[in-house]
């Protein structure tokens, strides 16, 4: 490559980078990364008299701020008994056992379904805090009941998260909404 002066290598090389696209980060040689110091500098000092010439409008950011979703689901109104949609609102007080189970983001009861294998289905019961062991045990007590059998549970301690074989999350909500979870 021949040595040109900077203001020739300039012009030279932006319509070659247009064509090649976007620059490859790897294969930068010191002149190449000189000339691209020197347009940002260039374009940094157009961009900053421009920036000059922009007058920032408050009043019309009420049209943006409804278009940005809200950042938190909002807390239900207060509620005695379930709603028409079957929701049921959690006791306004925990209840005084060694486990703690949180509503999910939607403010629901995290007691899902889940299939697996094509046919293997589980209840999980996630967002359990404190002592699972004594969940699991107060599940199974409630299971029986519920079905005059002992069904398989399997906890897991790191995720918190409690798996029932078979499909009882409805049974589950109801237990847990009873409760006052």
């Amino acid at each position: 490559m021949v040595h040109q002066p900077l203001a020739d290598m300039e012009t030279s090389l932006v319509p070659i980078r247009a064509l090649r696209g976007a620059p490859n980060l790897f294969n930068w040689t010191p002149v190449a990364a000189a000339v691209t110091a020197g347009l940002r500098l260039a374009s940094t000092a157009a961009a900053q008299d421009k920036n000059a010439a922009i007058i920032e409008s408050t009043e019309d950011y009420k049209f943006v701020e409804r278009l940005i979703p809200p950042s938190r689901i909002p807390d239900p109104p207060k509620h005695v008994g379930a709603t028409p949609s079957g929701w049921i609102p959690p006791a306004e007080s925990p209840p005084p056992l060694p486990y703690m189970i949180r509503r999910s983001r939607m403010h629901n009861i995290p007691v899902y379904t889940d299939l697996t294998h094509g046919n293997r289905k589980m209840t999980l019961v996630r967002k359990v805090e404190g002592d699972i062991w004594a969940l699991e045990k107060d599940v199974k007590e409630y299971l029986k009941q519920v079905t005059g059998k002992e069904l398989p549970t399997q906890v897991n301690e790191v995720t918190m998260t409690l798996k029932v074989k078979g499909h009882f999350d409805q049974e589950l909500k109801d237990w847990l909404a009873s409760k006052g979870f």
